[in-house]
């Protein structure tokens, strides 16, 4: 498998950025935090991770939540997938919300989210008068015409 260099610098003390396993497309992002954030139910909070990237230009990074932070906290990612465009330079931060009933604390080196560096295409748009006819055509949002 081919492997892109992403250039990262590492402000925080947690460890970079890292694959949990060979088949993993993610990789764990950590909270960057001077003190534990306590996250009350339906609150959202911008956490810092320490962690600034170069993306090389035709890539960018999706930020997504993390499954087991989800379902055991009930904390997940809002604007998600998060995009990072190629041309962003700021430190990585995630907007996290509590939709669990209960307050749920994000300690420092929590893994609170997931990146996956993802290949963009560009779109060069020709403007026409007509475009193509499918079996699903004007089938509006969340139906394909099937029972």
């Amino acid at each position: 498998m081919a492997e892109t260099i992403v250039k990262i610098i590492n402000r925080s003390a947690n460890p970079l950025p890292a694959y949990a396993t060979s088949g993993a497309s993610g990789m764990d992002l950590r909270a960057d935090l001077q003190t534990p954030i306590a996250l009350e139910p339906m609150q959202r909070i911008l956490v810092p991770t320490g962690i600034f990237i170069e993306i090389p230009e035709g890539f960018e990074v999706q930020v997504r939540p993390r499954s087991g932070l989800a379902i055991k906290q009930g904390v997940t990612c809002l604007n998600t997938p998060g995009t990072i465009d190629a041309d962003y330079r700021g430190e990585i931060r995630v907007i996290l919300i509590n939709l669990s009933a209960e307050k749920q604390t994000i300690q420092h080196g929590d893994r609170i989210a997931q990146m996956v560096l993802q290949k963009v295409e560009k779109i060069n748009w020709e403007e026409t008068t007509m475009i193509s006819e499918t079996e699903r055509n004007e089938g509006g949002f969340g139906h394909t015409g099937k029972n």
